[in-house]
């Protein structure tokens, strides 16, 4: 017996230390974190949500106000969804094939999507996809993620990672967990110009780009930085940029963070919405600094990995970094707050995996 546990010991331990695993962990310090604190102090505002049936559908992830007056929303099985504001009249307006997580539209009424599946897709008033981008000077798209569109036309996209594409690894939950744990810092932001058929790297070494949204003069790029807590300022003239670098065409706007920062959306009143999808986790940041920790947890099974806890918190701030508001559900009920869509009424909740979209009276800003 005593000899059998040994050799399951060896074995146990010889998997630990030797399976293959896909990812190189990075090694990053970690800012300790801020808590919920100051700007931040708990609050139930986000508690509550009314719900807007989508018909079995799950994971708004993106929501926004067409030309139409209607509503779109893209959800996990690849239908973009059309509605009235109030959540009646519900179709599909398309499917793409993929998993859309953020869009949005061109002066010509055209919905231009980051389809993490395919690439940036065209989905014109009718329907019809397109396919616009799927490559940058001959290097895959891997993992688009979000969308501005400028007044010139200019289409503005966020690519998470050039390590793992969520086709090819399960998913974009998955893909997006093994890029933050390796923190190889692969993710960029690339412009492409309709008018000239036009692709350009605007800058690279992100931990995870994710939501992008532009300034009101369009000269700067707000960029969400996933894995490591921050939103960028990022000018539209960069070319190239490495942001592992200083440079006087990109700052960091909000640091060290309370959760993983998702998309972000233009409000109103010069408000920029942003949403975390989870908040900080304990385990995580202690292993910044500890590659070769963070292939052994990787081995666990995925029920051991240190996911953080559902965590309901959007916020929205200012062009010079001010936070002006801030919504919490310590609860998580609704799963994956991953922003805010803001009309002149409502504020709907943007979710990765909620089966229905959440929304709030715009009462919700001015309790702050």
């Amino acid at each position: 017996m005593k000899k059998t546990i040994a050799l399951l010991t060896t074995g146990l331990v010889a998997y630990l230390i030797f399976w293959p695993v896909p990812i190189s962990p990075v090694s990053w310090d970690a800012p300790d974190a801020p808590g919920y604190t100051g700007p931040h102090t708990p609050n139930n505002r986000l508690a509550d949500l009314q719900l807007i049936e989508l018909d079995d559908e799950q994971g708004p992830e993106h929501v926004a106000l067409g030309k139409d007056g209607k509503l779109y929303t893209a959800v996990e099985n690849g239908n973009i969804m059309r509605m009235n504001p109030d959540g009646t009249m519900l179709d599909v307006f398309a499917n793409t094939g993929g998993r859309v997580l953020g869009f949005d539209f061109d002066a010509d009424g055209n919905l231009i999507a980051a389809d993490a599946m395919r690439g940036v897709l065209s989905i014109a008033p009718d329907g019809t996809v397109t396919m616009l981008i799927d490559q940058v000077n001959g290097d895959p798209v891997r993992y688009p993620n979000s969308v501005a569109v400028a007044a010139s036309g200019k289409i503005y996209i966020t690519d998470s990672s050039a390590r793992f594409a969520p086709s090819e690894w399960g998913g974009t939950f998955e893909a997006s967990t093994l890029d933050i744990v390796e923190q190889s810092a692969t993710g960029r932001v690339l412009e492409y110009d309709p008018t000239q058929n036009t692709m350009r790297i605007v800058a690279k070494g992100l931990s995870f780009a994710n939501g992008i949204a532009l300034s009101n003069d369009e000269q700067t790029l707000f960029v969400n930085e996933t894995g490591r807590y921050r939103v960028w300022k990022i000018s539209v003239a960069a070319d190239g940029l490495d942001l592992t670098r200083q440079s006087k065409f990109a700052s960091v706007l909000l640091d060290n963070l309370p959760g993983f920062p998702d998309n972000l959306m233009r409000g109103n009143d010069g408000r920029i919405w942003l949403g975390f999808a989870k908040p900080r986790n304990a385990v995580i940041d202690f292993m910044a600094d500890k590659p070769f920790l963070r292939k052994i947890v990787l081995r666990f099974p995925r029920i051991l990995w240190p996911i953080p806890k559902a965590y309901g918190h959007v916020m929205a701030f200012n062009e010079d970094g001010q936070i002006v508001a801030d919504l919490q559900d310590p609860s998580g009920a609704y799963p994956e707050t991953t922003s805010v869509t803001e009309t002149s009424d409502r504020l709907y909740i943007q979710s990765l995996h909620a089966n229905h979209l959440g929304w709030l009276h715009k009462e919700a800003v001015r309790e702050r």
